[in-house]
């Protein structure tokens, strides 16, 4: 990934899981279907790059607009196992700082 793109650890994903529902939901579910109509993985390929293109856009757009408090809020996320409750001073500081 380029250099202001943050490694997509479980704890980036997890503290970007309701920026990545809201803006890249339609891909998501573009995918979801063709999963569900064909189990056959190379059919659904260009819809998981579509996913995957949004999301790495979007964690790109994020870390350059708000770094700081994604930073802390994903590595309190990374601390402590993705526990949202553990989080929500950081969780609330990501959110107002990059608002969906």
């Amino acid at each position: 990934m380029g250099g202001d793109t943050p490694v997509t650890t479980s704890a980036v994903l997890m503290s970007a899981s309701k920026h990545i529902s809201t803006k890249c939901g339609e891909e998501n579910r573009a995918f979801l279907n063709c999963k569900r109509e064909d189990p056959n993985p190379e059919k659904c390929l260009a819809q998981g790059q579509k996913v995957t293109k949004c999301v790495v856009s979007l964690l790109r757009d994020l870390h350059e607009t708000c770094p700081k408090a994604m930073d802390a809020f994903t590595k309190c996320m990374d601390y402590y196992g993705n526990e949202f409750e553990l989080c929500r001073k950081e969780q609330a500081n990501f959110q107002k700082a990059c608002p969906i």
